[in-house]
């Protein structure tokens, strides 16, 4: 199965997936990806991969926004068979060891079972790996402190809420915010189009994702990339404003 892969700027794609993206960063034969899908995802990753005329063996390093199975789910499968990095914040290793996990839970699901597009997209999640056991082995914190020494120069920012160690990543050359679930701009359970918080049950602490959007309203840039919905073009800072009039 081909993924939808949009190239966005020199270098870099948004590829949406099954109800998720992750994006691909390149700098000569060199790439970062940025989450990694479900785990029935795997198959869409690797033709991503292959249809921007790269494959597994150049990708320098696996960043990983926050550890829910949709952005997890083939990071240890890349680790253990292709031997790169698997990074993320510090808060967020050992949820990638599944020491915990901050994830909707089933009856959280059923209760709002009654919302449109709650149900289909749990069929889809489940049907995708949303519940699988997908922890990472040995994932990483982040080897230094501001841009990584990666393609792309990605900057990592904490952004808590969703979960404890999610973190966007900053590309000012490139003039571009990879959100996470931070920040994003549309998903199957929400009727909402546009720069938004995903709704309540999928936060860990909704009231910090509201204020982690102080960090995202100060970068720079013109192109978001989500983790869920189309890209968005225009000031982030504008894009964080409106998703926290809609949070309000």
């Amino acid at each position: 199965m081909r993924s939808d892969v949009q190239q966005v700027a020199d270098g870099t794609y948004l590829v949406h997936g099954s109800n998720t993206n992750w994006v691909i960063l390149t700098e000569g034969d060199a790439v970062t990806l940025v989450d990694t899908g479900y785990p029935g995802d795997r198959e869409q990753l690797l033709s991503s991969l292959a249809e921007v005329g790269s494959s597994p063996e150049a990708v320098t390093a696996v960043l990983i926004t926050h550890a829910h199975n949709d952005h997890l789910g083939s990071a240890e499968y890349l680790r253990a068979a292709y031997g790169m990095p698997v990074y993320l914040h510090e808060a967020e290793v050992p949820h990638a060891r599944r020491e915990f996990l901050h994830q909707v839970n089933v009856a959280t699901v059923l209760k709002n079972g009654w919302r449109p597009g709650v149900l289909p997209w749990a069929v889809h999640a489940i049907r995708s790996g949303g519940t699988a056991h997908v922890p990472v082995a040995s994932p990483q914190s982040f080897p230094a402190a501001g841009a990584l020494d990666l393609p792309g120069r990605p900057v990592p920012v904490h952004t808590p809420g969703h979960t404890d160690g999610h973190a966007a990543y900053h590309l000012p050359d490139r003039g571009v915010v990879i959100s996470g679930d931070a920040l994003v701009s549309g998903h199957p359970t929400s009727r909402i189009k546009g720069p938004q918080l995903l709704p309540d049950m999928f936060h860990h602490e909704r009231a910090r994702a509201v204020v982690s959007l102080d960090a995202l309203e100060g970068l720079s840039g013109d192109l978001l990339l989500p983790g869920h919905g189309p890209v968005h073009r225009g000031p982030v800072r504008e894009a964080t404003l409106q998703a926290r009039e809609r949070a309000l």
